[in-house]
């Protein structure tokens, strides 16, 4: 049995292959240094907001629906308002927005909830975590869609 093959690459070239393992090296360097940049980030609203041990996860909400809200923001933006440098969109959306955004963290903290006696917060907050970042990116997608499209029909109009 053989693994499909792209039939763009050509990896019995040696030359295509180094080209093609540095530009996976690449992203990888955005995607770190903007996972680096966003955990600092998320890292620090926890230093500021700190959750004690039974309470309810305000900041880890927060946090989660804030960076949904962007991702929706940025990626409507990249896709259709702004041709970016090709390291942009893993550097700070895989990067920057998968590092401040914590699901890992929520999970942890529906798991400490329990612990604690409380099943209740516990499953609400797994629910709404949930519904609040769908939300948060649709509602940025679709607020930068207007935003694009005002932007547009004024420009249109100023000609």
């Amino acid at each position: 049995m053989t693994e499909p093959v792209d039939p763009d690459v050509d990896l019995t070239d040696v030359r295509r292959r180094r080209q093609a393992r540095r530009s996976q090296l690449r992203v990888l360097a955005a995607v770190a240094a903007g996972g680096s940049t966003g955990a600092a980030a998320r890292y620090g609203a926890s230093l500021l907001w700190p959750t004690p041990p039974a309470a309810f996860p305000w900041t880890t909400l927060g946090v989660n629906a804030l960076g949904c809200l962007v991702i929706g923001v940025f990626l409507v933006t990249l896709t259709e308002a702004w041709t970016a440098p090709v390291w942009v969109r893993p550097f700070f959306a895989t990067g920057v927005l998968g590092g401040f955004t914590t699901f890992s963290t929520y999970c942890v903290d529906i798991e400490r909830l329990v612990t604690a006696g409380r099943p209740g917060p516990a499953l609400a907050y797994m629910v709404v975590t949930v519904v609040v970042a769908m939300a948060s990116v649709t509602a940025g997608a679709r607020i930068t869609r207007l935003l694009l499209a005002a932007v547009r029909r004024k420009a249109g109009r100023t000609r």
